[in-house]
């Protein structure tokens, strides 16, 4: 089975936690991806030679495609037939990983309550920029936003809802936490760690949550920069907790038939950009760490 290079195809690059780890020397939960090999990320192809069961020719599958023209499957490789109905670039983005990890981070490690005071980090990405939502949907307040600069704040509070976002690049973050929530932080959903995790960290409710995502303020260091204030989950009787989408898999259907309604309703919106051509997949994949998006990018393979 392969994909074939006149068909739109789509690769994820915007799982900046999953990307750029795998490019690290060193194995994390999967091997790291060795120098010469294809560069794995998650992606979506159309069928156009198979001798697998219940996979046909023209069928959308949803796999591990990685960084490729042509997608070569296994027979123990992982790739699942998906549904007519769904547009491509949700499969990716609020019905896929994207909106998955906002969705369980949400609704399982977090345990967020009506009434709690909702802190997020990248707030203007794909996955912040979600989970911010269904905070808001849960009824958190107030739904505390963080991100760079001025017009990725107004589009999260004007746009998506936010009561308020603090712009990291311009304001003192440890004083307008402190400013916003005064009796503490309830949840946090981090997605950056560095400075911003342990601003909040000094900014803790009785019982908080802190639901680690992603940490891509340290992926481009040599070395991570240190946290002082984590003491405070000892004083705050406070938990925090990674998390990996991949633990659940199986339970994405839950997830899908939880956020549709939310969508359809206009609850949760969604950025989606589509980069077209697989040579722009490196200069896409780093744009993540310039800050020169909102919402999910994806790369199109092919015409």
């Amino acid at each position: 089975m392969y994909r074939d290079n006149l068909v739109k195809i789509l690769v994820d690059v915007s799982d900046e936690e999953i990307n750029r780890v795998w490019m690290r020397e060193e194995d994390s939960y999967l091997p790291a991806v060795e120098i010469g090999a294809v560069v794995r990320a998650a992606g979506l192809a159309r069928v156009v030679e198979s001798r697998r069961d219940g996979v046909a020719v023209g069928d959308l599958v949803m796999g591990m495609p990685g960084w490729q023209d042509y997608w070569s499957i296994g027979p123990d490789e992982m790739a699942n037939v998906i549904p007519p109905g769904f547009e491509i670039t949700d499969i990716l983005s609020i019905y896929g990983g994207t909106g998955m990890t906002a969705w369980f981070g949400i609704e399982d490690v977090c345990a967020l309550q009506p009434g709690e005071t909702f802190v997020v980090s990248g707030a203007a990405g794909a996955v912040g920029s979600v989970a911010g939502q269904l905070a808001k949907a849960k009824g958190a307040s107030p739904v505390i936003g963080i991100a760079g600069g001025p017009a990725k704040c107004a589009w999260v509070v004007d746009e998506l809802g936010f009561d308020v976002c603090i712009d990291y690049k311009s304001e003192d973050v440890p004083a307008r936490l402190a400013e916003l929530a005064p009796e503490g932080i309830d949840v946090y959903f981090d997605n950056v760690g560095g400075e911003i995790l342990d601003a909040v960290l000094g900014n803790l409710a009785i019982g908080a949550r802190i639901a680690v995502c992603g940490a891509i303020s340290t992926y481009n260091l040599d070395e991570a920069p240190g946290i002082h204030n984590y003491a405070n989950l000892i004083m705050q009787r406070a938990r925090m907790e990674g998390f990996l989408i991949l633990d659940y898999v199986d339970s994405f259907m839950e997830g899908i038939m939880g956020l549709a309604p939310l969508v359809t309703e206009g609850k949760v919106k969604y950025a989606v950009e589509v980069v077209d051509g697989l040579e722009h997949a490196p200069e896409t994949l780093n744009r993540l760490f310039t800050g020169d998006h909102t919402g999910k990018l994806i790369v199109g393979v092919g015409e």
